[in-house]
């Protein structure tokens, strides 16, 4: 399913402006290379959207800062499979993954980042039935 502006408008609403980064910032922060980094995204270990950081600005690959700072979300990529196998676009994924659900008390992604890995991957398997 393609990434529509609807779904990018909703996911701007949960994600700040100034809590995205770049592939250079993910670089910078990882102490990493472009093609390293480039295959996180490719191989899914990371998930990120082209969007403009200004209005009428050039949309480019941006991935929520929460993902990989302090440091790469390691539970993130089973996560982001049960997601894609459930027919989530990466829009789609990252609204989920920051929409606070009931049943997890708190955002799926926070839930990843306090090591409820187990609980989030329940939720989330439940979405493609």
């Amino acid at each position: 399913m393609a990434d529509t502006t609807d779904e990018l408008d909703r996911l701007a609403e949960l994600v700040p402006d100034d809590a995205w980064l770049t592939v250079p910032d993910i670089v910078e922060r990882l102490d990493s290379d472009v093609q390293k980094v480039r295959r996180m995204l490719d191989e899914r270990l990371l998930v990120g959207v082209r969007r403009s950081s200004t209005p009428g600005g050039p949309k480019v690959l941006q991935v929520p800062a929460r993902l990989v700072e302090p440091e790469p979300l390691v539970s993130l990529p089973g996560t982001l499979t049960v997601l894609f196998d459930a027919g989530f676009s990466d829009a789609e994924a990252l609204r989920w993954l920051f929409t606070p659900d009931e049943a997890l008390g708190t955002s799926p992604v926070e839930a990843l980042r306090a090591n409820r890995i187990a609980p989030v991957r329940r939720v989330a398997q439940v979405l493609g039935y």
